[in-house]
């Protein structure tokens, strides 16, 4: 049991920290300047509620683009960081099939740059 002694002891005191600094300590010395910008929601700098005027409120695509582009190539990248911590054990083939491997992002990051999906206007 002597083992989990400094753990728990840390878990203590993360609960504490939370519970006693972020959430009863905060609101009472924080800034009390209440409006109504700070309690609306908040997405991305899409305004939540819906434009009635034009077409019922319909948000912009460009938004959800670049969040899945984001993720495809984030996760991508990830497989990069095993292959690099061996990299002194691997062989010639994995060599060549991280190379491979980094062409196939190249090229997918080509043809997104030449489609305009980076465009940000």
């Amino acid at each position: 049991m002597s083992p989990y002694i400094p753990i728990v002891g840390l878990v203590a005191l993360a609960v504490v920290f939370v519970w006693v600094g972020a959430i009863w300590l905060s609101p009472k010395i924080g800034p009390h300047r209440y409006n109504r910008t700070k309690y609306d929601s908040f997405e991305c700098g899409i305004q939540p509620t819906p434009q009635t005027a034009t077409g019922g409120g319909r948000f912009s695509v460009k938004y959800y683009i670049t969040a899945m582009l984001f993720i495809i190539f984030d996760i991508e990248i990830v497989f990069l960081y095993p292959w690099a911590v061996a990299f002194d054990q691997l062989g010639a083939f994995a060599v060549a099939e991280m190379l491979a491997f980094i062409i196939v992002v190249f090229a997918a990051y080509t043809y997104v740059l030449r489609r305009g999906g980076l465009d940000w206007d």
